[in-house]
Order: structure tokens, then sequence, then C-alpha cells
């Protein structure tokens, strides 16, 4: 060791101390705005079939304007969780539930109420079903991000179920627009089952790392 506590020329040089390790930042908590949109949106959906099958007009008015504030916490549960960073497990797993809820018991009662065909509903259902197992499957390799064939699909089905709640809308308007709504949400159906497969052909994320 040289005056002034300097290590001679070619010696190793003492590691700087460690810096303390910054604690990990806790997580969104489980009671936010973006889950409570998200709860209220499944609270709703019997409020929503009950109005529905009460009948007359006063209650199509009703389950109208449920529907409509539903399809609205839809649309504001992303977008306040992803600008908040309030996305939590729970989140991810109830908002397709929610979102699924609220398409279905629409089409299954409107149905059942004989206002629209079977098939309609039988199709746009399994649709939906099919994409939910299949992001399961591919869960491992990534997530599939949202097309604009997906968000056009599900504009259409809700203007289309509106339609059809709504009393006063010509049937030909009605049949028009869900017609549009079981197309695209055929395309993209069968668009989002190409890209699954397509991405579960590769190797799970961290799978190279682990080489």
């Amino acid at each position: 060791m040289l005056p002034g506590g300097e290590p001679p020329h070619g010696a190793a040089r003492p590691a700087p101390p460690a810096r303390p390790a910054r604690p990990a930042l806790p997580g969104p908590g489980l009671v936010n705005a973006a889950n409570a949109l998200t709860v209220l949106r499944l609270v709703l959906v019997p409020v929503f079939v009950a109005c529905l099958l009460a009948g007359g007009t006063g209650w199509r008015v009703a389950a109208f304007v449920v529907f409509g504030v539903a399809s609205v916490t839809d649309l504001l549960d992303g977008r306040i969780a992803r600008s908040r960073g309030l996305i939590t497990d729970f989140g991810k797993i109830a908002d397709p539930i929610a979102d699924k809820a609220l398409t279905g018991a629409a089409l299954v009662t409107l149905s059942a109420l004989g206002e629209l065909a079977w098939w309609v509903t039988v199709v746009i259902l399994v649709r939906e079903i099919s994409v939910t197992l299949l992001r399961f499957w591919v869960i491992r390799r990534g997530v599939i991000a949202a097309s604009r064939g997906g968000k056009l699909k599900t504009l259409l089905q809700v203007v289309a179920i509106a339609l059809y709640v709504l009393p006063g809308p010509p049937a030909a308007v009605r049949e028009v627009v869900m017609a549009a709504a079981v197309a695209v949400t055929v395309v993209t159906g069968i668009d989002y089952g190409v890209r699954a497969v397509r991405l579960h052909r590769r190797p799970p994320a961290g799978a190279g790392a682990a080489r």
C-alpha cells in the first residue's frame, strides 16, 4: 500500500461498497377504480336482463340505459387501468368475463324472447369462448394485441345489441347492423386463431435464457 492509501501499481483495487437494493414498489391494490368499474359491469348484467324480461316500452328503455352504462364501463376500466398503472391479476381475469357476461346475457335473452335468431347467438358466443380459450393456450408465449378488426367487432356488437334492445329502430336497420357484426366477428375470430397458432409455435418466454 502506497502512502495516502493508494494500492501499488498493478494491484487489484478494492471493490466499491455495494449500493443498498431499492425496495420493490408495491403493485396496485385490488380495490381500485378500474376493478370497481369491472365489478359494476358484472352487477349490471342481471339488472339488464331483468329490465329486458319485464316487457313494456319503459322497461326496454331502462334496459337500453343499463346496457349503455355497462358498455361505457367496459371502455373506461381498461383505459384507467393502463393510464394509472392499475393492472391487476383480478382485472385481467374479471374484465373479459364481464365483457362476455354482458354480451352473452343480451344475446341469449333476445333469442329467448324470439327477437333474435338463435344461430346468431350461437355463432357469436362460440367465437368469443373460442378466443378466450386460445388466450389461455398461448399465454406462456405472449399476448396477442387487440387488432382494429377486434375493436370494430366490439363496437358493432354493442351497437347491434342496443338497436335490438331499444324499441323503435326499423327491423331492417337492426338486421343489417347485426349481420355486419356477425361477419366481422367470424373474420376476426379466424384471424385470431391463425395468429394464436403462429404464436404457439414460438418457444415460451424465457426459454432461450434457460439454455
